[in-house]
């Protein structure tokens, strides 16, 4: 059985949260506030959280960094607030979904089912070491190391890394990385996956030119052995 962690301030949304989840077959636990989150993860594991932006002590978007420095746990955001900016931002931190509120409560555990599945097909699925040159990729570990030094990435931005790898010398659209890296047809520009592409080059150093720019395409991952 799933875990789910509801984050929310506002006691009858994290009631209706819980109440379709347990419906749909997930254990659920609470927290008001993101302090209490973070004390939550430190003690237990969680398969998702589902975690709003606007609330006491410590906002969404701290409490996502703070559990980012200690646990890989899927995050899907809810708001009050539609702006792109937030759901932007939101991206860069490596979330995998956002929700604007007022939601429907079938539509979350949809998205939430989808993020689930997404998970445990990627950790079926990724069991090997690779390398092309100086890069590794350890895949069970989730890391990867440049000329031997480990660097740090966020989970999306590791998911993006690897799906470029998976689909070596492969043209791939802003759209169809949005779609499968996002899982959901993206609404606004595409800054995410170009703020996610540049990040990644940074990290990869002397190996940022593995990934190619194709003009007026999108991206491919392309190395000679």
């Amino acid at each position: 059985m799933y875990k789910l962690l509801v984050v929310d301030d506002e006691p009858k949304i994290r009631e209706v949260i819980r109440e379709y989840a347990e419906f749909n077959g997930y254990e659920v636990e609470e927290a008001e506030d993101g302090m209490s989150a973070i004390g939550l993860c430190k003690l237990n594991d969680y398969d998702l959280i589902i975690l709003d932006i606007m609330m006491p002590k410590l906002d969404g978007f701290s409490t996502c960094k703070e559990i980012r420095k200690f646990k890989d746990i899927p995050i899907i955001m809810l708001s009050a607030r539609g702006e792109e900016y937030d759901k932007l931002f939101g991206f860069e931190l490596g979330i995998d979904d956002y929700i604007v509120k007022p939601f429907s409560p079938k539509e979350l555990m949809a998205r939430v089912n989808a993020v689930l599945t997404r998970k445990n097909s990627s950790q079926k699925t990724r069991t090997d070491i690779m390398n092309f040159k100086g890069l590794e990729i350890n895949i069970p570990a989730r890391t990867v190391s440049v000329d031997g030094k480990r660097i740090e990435l966020t989970p999306k931005e590791y998911e993006l890394l690897f799906y470029l790898i998976e689909n070596k010398d492969i043209a791939l659209s802003r759209d169809k990385l949005l779609q499968d890296i996002w899982g959901y047809d993206f609404f606004g520009d595409d800054r995410t996956i170009d703020t996610h592409i540049k990040n990644l080059r940074n990290a990869l150093g002397p190996y940022r030119d593995f990934i190619v720019t194709l003009r007026g395409v999108g991206y491919k991952f392309e190395c000679e052995e």
